[in-house]
Formats: structure tokens, C-alpha cells, sequence
């Protein structure tokens, strides 16, 4: 892109990798990226070693400034970002509440890329929680960022349909680009006329997209197949949906509803069938488990997973 009119001064403040690709965009559209926020350095893995977030690992590729404060509510950390005169602020899953005399700050004020179509799934996990809820679609809005949560005008939208293979991790990731895409027209639209028009949020729409709980991934075969391969795949890549075969914990990662099954007259986790998958008798329909894995084991396919486990027809996977 080239801008008819002088690139925008941004503020960027994200933190994991769903803002990757927004801070790669602005940095392509030509726009100059005067001040990077990001949460500190976290201790990671087994030697549990301080791990820069993705976004100051892109930030440093590009030699862009960075800072990491713990809170924005310190007067000296808002003197410093007061001091870089940004035209506006793009937050991207950030993760750190954002005072309001720091949301005043820009020009123009501070805008989000978040994952839903709002006013619904408004909070942490609103990719997960679409998926949860069986919604047919889901998407991204540009919208300003204002102190309560979530509560912001829409500037932009835009859908991305749910397929009944699509993961909490496929869709992150198309919605991340899509973010990006759209973020960058906001802001080259703002560049250009100095204004974003923006739409309330119907607050009677409202739904609230919680923070997931571990306790969540316990699969309960008593509910319907169709409900748990939702669940399974909400919560590919975390934190795995699982199960107990064998007496351990069994983490399922894909897995899919049975439709076309004859009825099976079964108590709800019994194997019902062993193939290239391991089909499994529930509340309603049948589930055939694609992909999984047991403690200390690699992620398998069912095919190869059968190879080096026994599982039998009429044995029962328990919650």
C-alpha cells in the first residue's frame, strides 16, 4: 500500500500470535510503528527460561522500540508512551488493562482487532466459546477500545464460516489474518480522512465469551456426539480435550459426529468399533476418534495409535 498521505504514527500493543500478523501488516502498509507494547518476558518450558512474546520477537526483526511494563498505571510508564505523540494505538490481545488517560493519549484514539462478531462473545476466549456454542459463523470487529470490556463503537466487521472440522487453532489463525487485513484498511482510511465512523454496540445482543477452565476438557459421554466433537475441537490446541482409556489420561485432539451410524443400543463411552478410527457409543450418536494420545506419547492418528495400543470392541472410555 502507499499512502496518498504522511504514514500514521502507531502504537502497537499485542503479545502472543494472534497479533503477529496485524503488526507484521502495519509495518508492510508502511505505516511508522513508534512505540511497541507487549507483557514481559514469561519463564517457558522445562528449563523455565525467560521467552520474549512473539510479538517482540517481530518487533526486533524489525528494530522497532519496545517496551514491557508490568502495568500501564504507573505515571512514569505513561509519561514514556505519552512521549512518542502516536497518532493512534492498534491493540491486539494485549493482555494488560489499559488505563483510560492512556486510551486519550493517541490523536485518534486506541482501536482493537478482537475475535467475534459483536456484541456477541464479548471477553478471553471467544474463539473457543463460538466453537462451544455450535455457532455457524464467527469473524473479526475493528472496534474502539473504551474501559469497559469489550464495549467499544464497531468500525468494521467481517465473517469467517465454521466448518465442522475447524479447530480452536484454525480459526485463530484465520481470524488473526483477517484482523489484519482489516486493521490495515482502518487505518489507511484514517490516514487518509482523519475519521472512523463507528457503531454502538446492541447491548441486549450481548454475550459473554469466558475465560476456559481446565475442568472444561473432561468429556462427558453422556452429552451428544455432535456436542463433544465441538468441545474436542474447541480445545485443540488447549488445553486438549481428554479421557480416561486404560486407566490413564487420554488427551483426544480431533474428533467427529457419526451421523450416517446406525442406531447403537450401547452405554454411553463403549467402543463400539475399531478401524482406521475408534468410534464410540454416547448420550446421542456415535463419536469416531481421529487423533489422540497418552501420557508421555506422541500425538497419533487413530490408525497408528491402534498399532501400538489395544483398544477393544465393548471396553469403555470414562470421563
Amino acid at each position: 500500500m502507499t499512502l496518498s498521505e504522511p504514514p500514521m504514527k502507531l502504537i502497537f500493543a499485542g503479545t502472543p500470535d494472534f497479533a503477529v500478523p496485524a503488526l507484521a501488516a502495519l509495518i508492510t502498509a508502511g505505516h511508522q510503528i513508534v512505540l511497541v507494547l507487549t507483557q514481559p518476558d514469561r519463564p517457558s518450558g522445562r528449563g523455565m527460561k525467560l521467552k520474549a512474546s512473539p510479538v517482540k520477537e517481530l518487533a526486533l526483526q524489525h528494530r522497532l522500540a519496545v517496551f514491557q511494563p508490568e502495568t500501564l498505571k504507573d505515571a512514569e510508564v505513561q509519561a514514556h508512551i505519552a512521549s512518542v505523540q502516536a497518532d493512534a494505538m492498534i491493540v491486539a490481545a494485549y493482555g494488560l488493562i489499559i488505563p483510560t488517560v492512556v486510551l486519550h493519549m493517541p490523536r485518534y484514539g486506541c482501536f482493537n482487532i478482537h475475535a467475534s462478531l459483536l456484541p456477541r462473545w464479548r471477553g478471553a476466549a471467544p474463539i473457543q466459546r463460538a466453537l462451544l456454542a455450535g455457532d455457524k459463523e464467527t469473524g473479526v470487529t475493528i472496534m474502539e477500545v473504551v474501559p469497559a470490556l469489550d464495549a467499544g463503537a464497531m468500525i468494521t466487521h467481517e465473517t469467517l464460516a465454521i466448518s465442522e472440522r475447524d479447530t480452536a487453532q484454525t480459526l485463530h489463525d484465520g481470524l488473526a489474518s483477517l484482523g489484519a487485513k482489516l486493521m490495515v484498511q482502518a487505518m489507511e482510511k484514517l490516514a487518509l480522512s482523519g475519521q472512523l465512523p463507528a457503531t454502538p454496540q446492541d447491548e441486549s445482543l450481548v454475550t459473554y465469551a469466558h475465560k476456559l477452565n481446565k475442568t472444561e476438557a473432561n468429556l462427558d459421554w453422556t452429552k451428544g456426539a455432535a456436542e463433544l466433537s465441538r468441545q474436542i475441537r474447541a480445545f485443540n490446541p488447549f488445553p486438549v480435550a481428554q479421557a480416561i482409556l486404560h486407566g490413564e489420561t487420554c488427551r483426544i485432539w480431533m474428533a467427529q459426529a457419526r451421523p450416517d451410524t446406525p442406531l447403537i443400543h450401547a452405554a454411553p463411552g463403549t467402543v463400539i468399533e475399531v478401524t482406521d478410527g475408534i468410534t464410540v457409543a454416547c448420550g446421542e450418536g456415535v463419536l469416531r476418534i481421529e487423533e489422540l494420545q497418552m501420557p508421555g506419547g506422541k500425538r497419533l492418528r487413530a490408525r497408528e495409535f491402534l498399532a501400538g495400543h489395544a483398544v477393544q470392541i465393548g471396553e469403555t472410555l470414562a470421563t
